[in-house]
């Protein structure tokens, strides 16, 4: 992990087993903490806008907006997506005036919502969340969106992690994660296991996967990205 002021990824992490009616508390909990690694990365990566406006980036998943927030502050324009309206309407409340021209929210489950052509797909503890049935082809639909030069940054749980025993979770062993990302170079690359706490206190055994990853080719046809 790097020595910058963010958080430690297991202090942070969403609580898995809590049901829908707790995000609103989630969101409370981390909503001015400071961007995930991985977003900082990935945008650092991109250096200078272009002259012709700026970058595009879609954050998934995004409460709220903790990474929309630092990728606005960057000059980036996002489209920020969550499940729930209460992740967007803190997000709103929390942009300075000054950076809302620049932001767009979608309140979308992810394996409905169709993600737009971007230089960066923004993924934080997101993916998890998606159901096994859903999960190869919600892969599918955000790789499909990223063309040369962009970027995927996102973090995982890994399959040593306690929410691999869970309903409703998917998380992959790393060297699967790898495998969905055909056609990139691993930019960063980060795993982190050890027993900690979710953001709202409760005991989890974590196995956490950082990744920032850039597109160098399109795939294969058939292949998932």
């Amino acid at each position: 992990m790097t020595d910058d002021p963010t958080p430690s990824s297991t202090d942070d992490a969403a609580d898995h087993s809590a049901p829908e009616t707790h995000w609103p508390d989630y969101y409370d909990v981390t909503a001015e903490r400071p961007s995930w690694t991985t977003t900082k990365t990935a945008a650092e990566a991109f250096g200078d806008h272009p002259a012709d406006g700026p970058r595009f980036a879609v954050d998934l998943g995004c409460g709220a907006g903790r990474d929309t927030r630092e990728l606005l502050r960057r000059g980036w324009r996002v489209l920020a997506t969550d499940m729930t309206p209460e992740g967007p309407e803190r997000l709103w409340e929390l942009t300075p005036r000054a950076d809302r021209d620049r932001l767009e929210t979608e309140v979308s489950r992810l394996q409905d919502f169709e993600v737009p052509v971007c230089d960066l797909v923004n993924a934080n503890l997101i993916l998890p969340f998606q159901p096994a049935e859903d999960y190869e082809a919600t892969w599918a639909r955000i790789l499909a969106a990223i063309p040369v030069g962009g970027r995927f940054s996102g973090m995982l749980f890994g399959d040593r992690d306690q929410a691999a025993q869970e309903d409703g979770m998917t998380c992959p062993a790393p060297e699967v994660i790898r495998g969905y990302l055909d056609g990139f170079e691993v930019e960063y690359w980060n795993e982190k296991e050890e027993d900690g706490q979710t953001a709202l206190g409760d005991d989890h055994h974590f196995h956490l996967i950082e990744v920032v990853a850039v597109r160098r080719e399109l795939p294969d046809r058939g292949s998932v990205g």
